[in-house]
C-alpha cells in the first residue's frame, strides 16, 4: 500500500481534474492542511502511461483546515467611515427645530440684503452665541413662535463668527432681538430670556398685524451703515446718501414799462411819503389867503 501512494505520488499531478474529481497528491508537505477522509482506489478510470496495472488513486477533497495566524490590528479612521457610509453629523443646537421663515445671516451684505428685500414684512433679527446658555434654553421657544407666526422672516446673527458686526451694530448682551418693519426702520429693540418671554411675544403681537408702509424699505439706519462701511473688517460699502438743500426762491425784477425808454428814472410812489416842502408852503399860503 506504501508502495503503490509513492508511486501515485510521483505520477499524479496536484489539483488535477478528472471527470469531477481532484487528484492531490499525497506528499506529507502537500497534507498538512487538509484531512483525507478516504482514500479510494478506483480501477474503472485509466490513465495512458501510468504504469501502476491501470489502476488510479482518486482522492476525495475534504475541507481545509487552515492554519492559526495572528490577529491583525487596522486602525480605523472614524471620519473616513462617515464618509464612506454617509452619517450625517448630528445638528448644533441653534440648527435644531428650524422652521422654513428661518436662516442664518452670513455677512452684513447678507443682513442689509435681507432686511431690503423684506418689505413690509417683520423681520426678527436673533443674535446669539453658540456658548451662550441662556441663548440655547429660549431657542425652542423662539422656533415655536416661527412655527405659529409664517409671515415673520427670522434672521440669525451668530456672535461667535460676527463679533465685529455686532460690535460695530452695538449688540453687546446676550440673546438679543431686533425688530424691522418696512419704511419704519427699527421699530424695538430689546434682550429677553425664558422668564421674560413674555416681552418677544408681546412685541411680536404688537408688529405683526398687516399695515401698509409708505414709503420705501428703510432697514437699517444710516448711522449704522456708515459705521459698517468704515469698518475694515467687513467686505461691505456704502455710498452715503447725498444731502438735499432746499431750493431758494429767486425774486426776479418787474420789467418796466414799454413807454420808458433806457435811462428815464421810474416814479416813485406817492403812498406813504411826506409832501415836498414847497407843497407845504403853498398850503400855507392858500389857507392865510394870500
Amino acid at each position: 500500500m506504501a508502495e503503490a501512494l509513492g508511486r501515485a505520488s510521483l505520477l499524479l499531478p496536484s489539483n488535477h481534474m478528472v471527470k469531477g474529481h481532484s487528484v492531490v497528491s499525497v506528499l506529507p508537505w502537500r497534507c498538512r492542511n487538509m484531512r483525507l477522509k478516504s482514500v479510494k482506489l478506483r480501477s474503472s478510470l485509466s490513465w495512458s502511461g501510468s504504469g501502476f496495472y491501470d489502476k488510479r488513486m482518486v482522492a476525495a477533497r475534504t475541507a481545509m483546515v487552515p492554519k492559526r495566524s495572528s490577529p491583525r490590528v487596522f486602525s480605523v479612521d472614524s471620519q473616513m467611515i462617515q464618509g464612506n457610509l454617509g452619517i450625517a453629523k448630528a445638528p448644533k443646537w441653534w440648527e435644531k427645530g428650524m422652521q422654513p421663515n428661518m436662516r442664518e445671516v452670513i455677512g452684513a451684505q447678507d443682513l442689509i440684503d435681507s432686511l431690503m428685500n423684506a418689505g413690509d414684512k417683520l423681520v426678527v433679527v436673533d443674535f446669539f452665541s453658540p456658548g451662550c446658555g441662556g441663548c440655547r434654553a429660549l431657542h425652542p421657544k423662539i422656533c415655536q413662535l416661527a412655527e405659529m407666526n409664517p409671515d415673520v422672516q427670522f434672521l440669525q446673527v451668530n456672535y461667535e463668527e460676527h463679533k465685529s458686526m455686532c460690535y460695530t451694530l452695538n449688540v453687546h448682551v446676550l440673546p438679543f432681538f431686533r425688530f424691522y418693519r418696512g419704511s419704519q426702520g427699527r421699530v424695538c429693540s430689546f434682550s429677553c430670556t425664558v422668564a421674560t418671554i413674555k416681552k418677544f411675544k408681546d412685541a411680536l403681537a404688537k408688529h405683526t398685524p398687516d399695515r401698509c408702509s409708505l414709503g420705501p424699505t428703510k432697514g437699517l439706519e444710516e448711522k449704522e451703515l456708515l459705521s459698517l462701511s468704515a469698518n475694515r473688517e467687513l467686505s461691505f460699502t456704502y455710498q452715503p446718501k447725498p444731502a438735499h438743500v432746499p431750493e431758494l426762491d429767486v425774486v426776479v425784477p418787474e420789467q418796466p414799462p414799454s413807454h420808458l425808454t433806457p435811462g428815464t428814472p421810474l416814479p416813485l410812489p406817492l403812498a406813504g411819503l411826506e409832501s415836498a416842502p414847497e407843497s407845504k408852503e403853498k398850503s400855507t399860503l392858500a389857507s392865510s389867503g394870500r
